[in-house]
Order: C-alpha cells, then structure tokens, then sequence
C-alpha cells in the first residue's frame, strides 16, 4: 500500500485563481520526495490538501489507504504532519515542552505516555535540554527543530515540509539534514534548496502552473537543463548535481 496517493486533485481559491488543475502523485512508503518549481506553481496548496487545510473542489486525496474526508480527517491529520516555513506559526505556549505536548495532549494522551512522547520527539531533534524554555528565547535554527519536533510527538506517518532550510544559517542547515535524514517516515519536501533536494530527497517532482511538469531522481530532474529551464529553476553557481553527498 503506498503512503500518499493524489487523483485528479483540482482546487481553485475563492477569488477564482485556479491553483491546481488535476494533480495525479503517488509516494510509496518510506519515500523521500523534494516538490520543487517557481513561486505560485501550486506546491504549497497540493500540500495544505494533504491533511485536509484545504479541501479539494475534485479529485481525491489518500493516505495509506484511507480516504480524506470529514469522517476520517482526524485520522488522516495524525498521519499527516505539516512543518510550516516559518516556525513561529506553530510554537505559540510558554515553553517547549507545553508546544510539543499540545498535539498528543488534543489526543487524549496524558501522564507517562505523554511524557515519553514528548522526550521521544525531543531527542530526535536534539533538544530535551531544551524542554524548560520559551521558545521565543531560543535561535531560529532552534525553533525550526522543536517546530519538527511538535509533529513528531503525534507520531505521524508523513512528514511534510514547506522550506524546511529557509533563513537556517550553514551549521544550522547541517544539524537539521542529519536529523531529517535520521527519521524513519515518508517525507514530501517543499523546496527552492537544489542542494538540499539532492542531499535529502531521492525523488524530484516539478510543479509549475498547477500540473506536474517532471518526476524522477533528484539527479536527473537537476540535472535536465530544459526542465530546470522552463520552470523557472536554477541550480547555484558552481553546484553539480551529479555528485550526490
């Protein structure tokens, strides 16, 4: 049974922008999968259909099997973990343990169970010596990994990821890839980063205007110069994506 799977997925906003006109994409268990394209292309409304932010005007959204829909969205919302570009969107409690109780805590879970997650999520990121503080007193980089961390307590199959190296400094770029690459789920990641697509993900699919453009191994997809071209993407100067970290 693969993780996601998107059918004819067509959504417009209300102000009539059509956004994305029939999308098709699977990603099978385990999979890694960089959403690369131009700014507008739909990346982030295919990803805000995922778990039901945004809900489809046709088509058909499943995550391992189980449909999106209003009977299943709670479900499909544990399974479906979002980290949004910019952090401070989803750390708003007094302190880092109180952020990342807050999904399990909605769930019911409490005392020992609880506390495990918490602490399990933590460590994977490498801040249970953080637990304590506000995050409002800690860096950038670090809030990104407790933002990670909030969505692993709920124990997600799939992790998505909008700009997950947006505004990190190099070191901080670098701690967050090894944790990323140490967890053991599904990963969609939506990003302008071609060297950390290349790094992270072994999958690329292009969006521009709302359909998929290309779909294949990240080195190839970098390395195809019309495609990079006509959707508006560009490699840093220097960077080759034939060489694979």
């Amino acid at each position: 049974m693969n993780a996601l799977e998107v059918s004819g997925l067509a959504f417009a906003y209300p102000d009539g922008l059509q956004a994305l006109f029939g999308v098709d994409l699977t990603v099978a268990r385990g999979e890694r999968v960089a959403l690369l394209g131009p700014n507008g292309a739909g990346k982030t409304t295919l990803v805000l259909h995922l778990n039901g932010v945004l809900t489809a005007g046709a088509g058909s959204v499943h995550v391992g099997g189980l449909e999106l829909n209003k009977a299943n969205l709670k479900e499909i919302r544990r399974r479906v973990a979002i980290v949004f570009q910019d952090p401070d969107d989803q750390l708003f409690m007094p302190s880092v343990r109180e952020d990342v109780a807050f999904g399990p805590a909605n769930l019911g879970i409490r005392g020992a169970e609880l506390d495990a997650r918490i602490h399990g999520a933590l460590a994977a990121v490498g801040m249970t010596d953080h637990v304590h503080r506000p995050p409002h007193h800690l860096s950038y980089g670090q809030r990104r990994r407790v933002a990670v961390a909030t969505v692993l307590a709920m124990q997600p199959e799939i992790l998505v990821l909008d700009e997950p190296s947006s505004n990190l400094d190099p070191a901080a770029k670098r701690e967050l890839a090894g944790i990323l690459k140490g967890l053991d789920l599904t990963m969609l990641m939506v990003t302008h980063d071609m060297p950390y697509a290349l790094e992270l993900c072994d999958r690329a699919v292009v969006m521009n205007e709302g359909t998929i453009a290309g779909d294949g191994p990240t080195p190839e997809i970098l390395a195809d110069e019309p495609l990079m071209r006509a959707n508006r993407l560009e490699l840093p100067y220097g960077f080759d994506p034939s060489f694979s970290p």
